[in-house]
């Protein structure tokens, strides 16, 4: 049997243990710890925090480690409300916000890591570079060859329920880190998010550069390395399934071809 181990400088270390003395309701939180600039491999590091004295969601715990336990724990967050997708991270292994997601629905010791596959700019800080370039990729906006109008491009009610499910992603990327599709062909496959992304513009009744998007995506790796595994749809915070953008897709595409 084929036995693989990680470098030496990629093993995970033990790392700093953090009491709370006189807690009232403590509860565990194991956080990854990473810093490139010390040279040294990454850590769990395990801070007790009383939740009696602590808001109800993940969020609000590292929030409290870093202002009251640990100031030099890094991580992303703004708006707190699910919206901007800042603070996605890998809770207890399943990707999500964690600005909305309840200490509560997590048992026993709390296991927080960035998202899976990504570089790591510093503790539960991803690299987003590669995600963005492909999100570009697309050209995410309006594209017309017809004249503009005086006024704005109207649109039908009904074209424009085509786009809900569609609209609401907000690039968190929790959907691509927890597709096992993207994690071996991340270089060409361009993953759930951007292919919903971009499902988005071919569905919207104003945009006329359907067939120049079609061309784009028609590729053995940019879109069919999808084999509709479904962790996409499971994670998403926003309830979005991307795996159904994908099938639309390459439904238009086999009937063009048709």
């Amino acid at each position: 049997m084929a036995q693989f181990t990680l470098p030496k400088n990629s093993k995970v270390q033990k790392g700093k243990h953090f009491a709370a003395a006189g807690a009232k309701q403590p509860r565990t939180f194991k956080v990854y710890r990473w810093n490139p600039d010390d040279g040294m491999n990454p850590r769990v590091d395990t801070y007790e925090v009383d939740l009696a004295t602590c808001g109800p969601m993940v969020l609000d715990a590292l929030i409290k480690i870093k202002n009251e336990i640990d100031p030099t724990l890094t991580f992303r967050r703004s708006c707190r409300e699910g919206i901007c997708g800042s603070c996605a991270m890998n809770m207890e292994g399943s990707n999500g916000l964690a600005c909305t997601t309840s200490i509560e629905q997590l048992k026993g010791e709390v296991q927080i890591t960035p998202l899976p596959h990504m570089e790591v700019v510093k503790d539960l800080v991803p690299d987003l570079t590669h995600v963005y370039a492909q999100y570009e990729l697309i050209q995410p906006w309006l594209k017309t060859s017809s004249a503009a109008p005086s006024r704005e491009r109207l649109q039908s009610p009904e074209d424009r329920e085509k786009l809900d499910g569609l609209y609401e992603c907000i690039l968190c990327f929790c959907c691509s880190t927890s597709c096992p599709s993207y994690w071996w062909n991340s270089d060409r496959f361009l993953g759930p998010a951007i292919l919903l992304q971009a499902y988005r513009w071919i569905a919207d009744s104003r945009d006329e550069a359907t067939g120049e998007r079609l061309n784009e995506l028609e590729d053995p790796y940019r879109l069919y390395r999808c084999h509709t595994i479904m962790n996409c749809a499971n994670v998403c915070p926003k309830g979005l399934n991307p795996a159904k953008a994908i099938a639309e897709t390459k439904k238009l595409i086999a009937e063009r071809a048709a």
